[in-house]
């Protein structure tokens, strides 16, 4: 699965949602981790005002399944919940995106707690998504 951090630095949880200028993603299994890409935004991403902001990170994000936040707005997380993502706020500006990476694999190697699990649960289908594919059997 895909688990992405907001970042400034590369090794911190340390950005705003939707302030972040720098979101990094890793797959992560239950044998480790990979780190994929850093997605990189740009324009007013003041963090009040602007809820065109989130719509290119929504859109960027929309293969993972979890991303950790510093902060993040009401609206946000709805709109993240509503895609299929789930929002995980860091316990604080200095936890490391490697530590946190680590304790999630060996948390997938045993029991993964209810919230986790649903994570890992396949996206499901909108509506929409499900009258296409009747249309088309």
């Amino acid at each position: 699965m895909k688990i992405a951090f907001t970042t400034s630095d590369r090794v911190h949880i340390n950005s705003h949602f939707g302030s972040a200028k720098e979101i990094d993603v890793y797959e992560i299994n239950a044998e480790g981790y990979q780190f994929l890409e850093t997605l990189n935004f740009e324009g007013d991403l003041q963090q009040d005002g602007n809820e065109d902001k989130v719509t290119p990170k929504l859109a960027a994000l929309a293969d993972c399944a979890i991303v950790y936040v510093v902060a993040i707005g009401g609206t946000a997380a709805a709109k993240l919940i509503k895609k299929g993502v789930t929002p995980v706020k860091a316990r604080s500006e200095e936890e490391k995106i490697s530590e946190l990476l680590n304790k999630l694999v060996e948390t997938l190697k045993g029991n993964p707690p209810p919230w986790l699990r649903k994570a890992l649960l396949p996206k499901t289908k909108n509506f929409a998504d499900e009258i296409e594919d009747e249309a088309t059997v």
